[in-house]
């Protein structure tokens, strides 16, 4: 088995290496693991103590956050060290300041491992969510390093689960991590059933994250400007088929504003949404004062303030649902804001639990969409009901964090 693991991982290096000839994010993946080596040797001070935190993106970034900023304040003699897989995640938070190292992670081979180890030598490790990386994983067992997985989420499809000769070998890792902090009983059953026992039912760390966004929040007076008294609806994250359906939607009502953040902000993708619309519309970059409150939309072209706008919406879409899977929906509840979302969700345990408790909505077209909308603006009582279902979802789910820290540095 470890030899069709070890081909695999050369194969990514490969297809990574050809497609960096082609996509500006392959070549970001590439070239960010070069003479990665000499670059963290420069960075690591030999008598610090390094806590490293590994994201494969920036969502798990978001869940990791919170630790990272406990750690800081109650050990502000550790460095933290954060490692992201994907160039999603690392440029945008590549100047993180609560990190004082903060890198690419060099792809899993043998030797990788034991150089990366070497020149850092963390005291304990924390890999977010979904992160097994071989070679790492068995390296910190070696040297008895403590390795936490935090808000980890498993699934009986998952190789783990499966008698195979693959699904065995690939479990072997979980029982070479120190503690396991799981979502939810599903998870814990999931690894009872295999023999694993070294795990907490702690949460999502992502509630303590959003928490403290409702609380820390930035102000956008020309944001509550523009909505005046009329209903404001969010548009998170929202790719080309959640946009067409808001669209259609907006074009068709002058009795709600919409703020539309897309997940991709390219000025080719700003156009093209700009050019839908049949409403009165302006960036959020270039709007003027003196004629914010004669839109009707408002499209951001930036990134790291959508979670502050939700705190002005009523009612919140979150796009992705249409894809590979939706965004994340907990900053737009913890703000008392229904949620709505496309039909790929059941990844997601928010959601589901969200949905079930009437604080979600799924839609598959626009008739739905529009349904459901119609429902919520006209209907004052459903609108309030459905908010505190989401506010207080995300209220009865936060302390994640401080379980975490408690266990892991007794």
């Amino acid at each position: 088995m470890i030899l069709f693991y070890k081909t695999g991982i050369l194969f990514y290096a490969f297809f990574a290496r050809i497609s960096s000839l082609f996509s500006g994010k392959a070549r970001l993946f590439v070239r960010g693991r070069k003479n990665w080596r000499k670059t963290l040797s420069e960075k690591v001070d030999s008598t610090a103590r390094y806590i490293w935190m590994h994201c494969a993106s920036l969502g798990e970034f978001e869940q990791g956050r919170p630790l990272i900023e406990e750690i800081k304040k109650q050990f502000p003699d550790c460095k933290i060290v954060l490692t992201f897989f994907s160039p999603s995640g690392f440029e945008i938070r590549k100047d993180y300041e609560l990190a004082d190292i903060v890198m690419y992670l060099p792809l899993d081979t043998k030797r990788n491992a034991k150089d990366f180890l070497n020149l850092l030598k963390p005291e304990k490790v924390f890999f977010v969510k979904y992160e097994f990386w071989h070679f790492y994983i068995s390296e910190l067992k070696k040297r008895n390093i403590p390795l936490f997985i935090v808000s980890a989420i498993f699934r009986e499809n998952q190789h783990f689960f499966k008698n195979t000769p693959w699904g065995k070998w690939y479990r072997k890792m979980l029982f070479k991590v120190e503690h396991i902090f799981v979502q939810s009983e599903v998870s814990a059953k999931l690894l009872k059933m295999v023999g694993v026992n070294n795990f907490t039912i702690s949460g999502d760390t992502r509630f303590d994250r959003v928490a403290s966004i409702a609380k820390g929040f930035k102000n956008f007076p020309i944001v509550e400007k523009f909505k005046g008294n009329l209903p404001l609806i969010v548009a998170g994250s929202t790719w080309k088929p959640d946009e067409e359906l808001l669209v259609e939607f907006i074009n068709q009502n002058s009795e709600a504003k919409m703020v539309f953040a897309p997940h991709e902000v390219s000025e080719a993708n700003i156009n093209r949404l700009t050019q839908m619309l049949k409403k009165p519309v302006a960036r959020f970059s270039q709007i003027k004062n003196s004629e914010v409150e004669n839109l009707q939309v408002i499209i951001i072209d930036s990134i790291g303030i959508l979670s502050s706008i939700y705190k002005y919406g009523n009612i919140a879409y979150i796009g992705g649902g249409f894809g590979v899977g939706i965004h994340n929906i907990l900053e737009a509840a913890t703000f008392g804001l229904p949620v709505i979302f496309g039909p790929n969700h059941q990844r997601f345990k928010e959601a589901v639990d969200l949905k079930s408790e009437g604080g979600a909505f799924s839609i598959n077209d626009f008739y739905q969409l529009k349904t459901i909308m119609d429902s919520l603006l006209n209907d004052d009582e459903a609108l309030k009901k459905a908010s505190k279902i989401s506010k207080n979802y995300v209220a009865k789910n936060i302390g994640s964090t401080s379980l975490i820290i408690k266990k892991v540095f007794k």
